[in-house]
């Protein structure tokens, strides 16, 4: 293909995001006649975007070195931040510095004063972030994103804001980070940003709901990576940690196949990177969706999987071996990870573990104490996710003390911003616990109401574990009934549950109107009802009919 058809054929695949054929074609230009620098760079692009990323640093060292041939230094450094991007998401850190050096250098022999000074501040903004200095990050952003407001550059003034936001929410302002956040998307979202930049953002933007615990936020973005996604035509999935929060997110909402898919997609893709980018993190929510279906054994191997990579396997691990019965090892690992933890974000994904395997340990004190510092966390944080966990724990940990009434009113509470949240599988595990206090305040009627709602949400999700206990539950609750009356008490009621007058259920069983009205007055009182139609009810709801 002569080189002016090659590059018509490339801009046409450009203009349909369709990035594979875009490098098919000018790898295939290449071979035949080398390319010059834009199509090195829209090369560079397509290898990247289809994950080739040998291929795609290849390139932009190629384009850098063809800029410098033309005498266009900007350009040449443009290269380097393209480049260093690559460079720092796979952990070379020692070659992103050299890299930086050289285009320090040609930035000060070369022309004053360009967008690209901005562009390095970033760079140094990024690997200051994934070094864990937030207030350099932040500083050095800011100062790219002065360079980006004055040249009008969109790419820069995304990965600027994006940057400080990220810094801001782990320097502790969280509600300041989001809103910057939520600003450089719409430069996104309205596609004034190029594909690398875009996709860099959803992602961070993606792990900054995730730190933050903004569910809603972390659902909608989810929503829009994954259409933007579908729009890049052959585009490897969206790398790095985002594709777990976007399984977790998927969890949380209870897409529980899609999100084993998913995640199982994730695990192979990133394993199959060079540098296993996040495979860790993926595995570890591939653990978690294993557990929550009851597959034990294949849920502890992703978590060792994910340990083995470098990712904590806790709490998921812990709350295994409790689904399994073994209280002891449950608590003895959930105390280590709950030492090891260091900063509150960090424990408060911990603690609701915690009070759980303490509860069933019989450690009450230990499982208060942790519930009371997991509230204080989340009263810091104001997220209504983190509250909704917080008020489900304490509401477990007041009705272990025996306090059934105080537990409904803060159950109540956490799962109904659970259904706010659309988290159908915590908002039916909090109505268990509801149904359990009510159970343990003598209102059977609704206990059973709650119990069954929580049931049919663990059917239709999968949760099996979760199942087999509400199906138990449901079971001792009819047995009790049951056993509240005497053989011929249970037949006289389960002929007046079918609307059987006296004179009727007396002929059908050969007793005497008198004797079958003291059988219902019987009823009524161990039965704690005052008519035949909540007899009825009763008999319904507890499946004595």
């Amino acid at each position: 293909m002569e080189p002016a058809a090659a590059q018509r054929s490339a801009e046409a695949a450009l203009s349909r995001h369709a990035w594979g054929d875009v490098f098919a074609i000018l790898s295939e230009a290449d071979r035949q006649h080398p390319l010059g620098p834009e199509d090195l760079e829209r090369l560079a692009l397509a290898a990247h975007l289809t994950g080739r990323d040998p291929a795609s640093d290849d390139l932009w060292t190629r384009a850098h070195h063809a800029w410098l041939t033309r005498g266009d230094v900007p350009r040449a450094v443009r290269c380097v931040f393209w480049l260093g991007l690559d460079l720092v998401l796979a952990g070379e850190w020692a070659r992103c510095a050299g890299w930086t050096a050289r285009a320090r250098r040609l930035l000060d022999t070369g022309p004053p004063d360009t967008v690209e000074e901005g562009y390095l501040l970033a760079l140094e903004g990024l690997r200051s972030y994934f070094a864990g200095d937030m207030a350099h990050t932040r500083a050095v952003a800011e100062q790219a994103l002065v360079f980006a407001t004055r040249f009008k550059d969109p790419d820069l003034t995304v990965f600027a804001m994006v940057c400080i936001g990220e810094s801001l929410i782990r320097l502790g302002r969280a509600q300041d980070g989001v809103l910057l956040l939520d600003e450089a998307m719409v430069a996104v979202t309205a596609g004034e940003a190029s594909p690398i930049v875009s996709g860099l953002a959803y992602c961070a933007v993606i792990a900054a709901c995730h730190e933050a615990f903004d569910l809603r936020r972390a659902r909608e973005w989810t929503a829009e990576l994954s259409r933007w996604c579908a729009a890049q035509q052959e585009l490897v999935p969206y790398r790095g940690i985002c594709l777990a929060h976007r399984v977790e997110v998927m969890r949380l909402h209870g897409d529980w196949d899609d999100a084993l898919d998913e995640a199982d997609r994730a695990c192979r893709w990133m394993r199959s990177t060079p540098a296993a980018q996040s495979a860790d993190a993926a595995y570890y929510q591939l653990g978690e969706l294993h557990r929550l279906r009851g597959e034990t054994e294949r849920a502890q191997a992703a978590y060792r999987e994910a340990s083995r990579l470098g990712h904590t396997a806790q709490p998921g691990l812990a709350l295994s071996l409790l689904a399994a019965g073994d209280t002891g090892a449950a608590a003895r690992a959930i105390h280590t990870a709950l030492d090891a933890s260091g900063d509150g974000i960090t424990r408060c994904r911990i603690l609701p573990a915690y009070v759980e395997i303490m509860l069933a340990a019989g450690e009450l004190e230990e499982a208060r104490t942790a519930s009371e510092e997991l509230a204080a966390i989340a009263e810091a944080v104001t997220s209504p996710l983190l509250s909704a966990v917080s008020g489900q724990a304490r509401g477990a940990v007041l009705l272990a003390s025996g306090e059934a009434r105080g537990a409904q009113a803060v159950l109540g509470h956490a799962v109904a911003t659970f259904r706010d949240l659309d988290a159908p599988y915590e908002a039916a595990r909090t109505r268990l616990l509801i149904g359990l206090s009510c159970r343990e305040s003598g209102d059977d009627i609704t206990a059973r109401l709650e119990i069954e709602a929580a049931t049919a949400v663990f059917r239709e999700l999968g949760a099996v574990p979760d199942l087999l206990r509400a199906e138990e539950l449901v079971l001792k609750a009819a047995n009790r009934a049951a056993g509240l009356l005497t053989a011929r008490e249970r037949e006289v009621l389960r002929h007046v549950a079918v609307g059987k007058s006296n004179r009727a259920v007396a002929d059908d069983l050969f007793l005497s109107e008198k004797t079958v009205a003291r059988h219902i007055s019987n009823i009524f009182a161990k039965l704690g009802v005052s008519s035949r139609s909540a007899a009825t009810a009763y008999a319904h709801q507890h499946g004595l009919v």
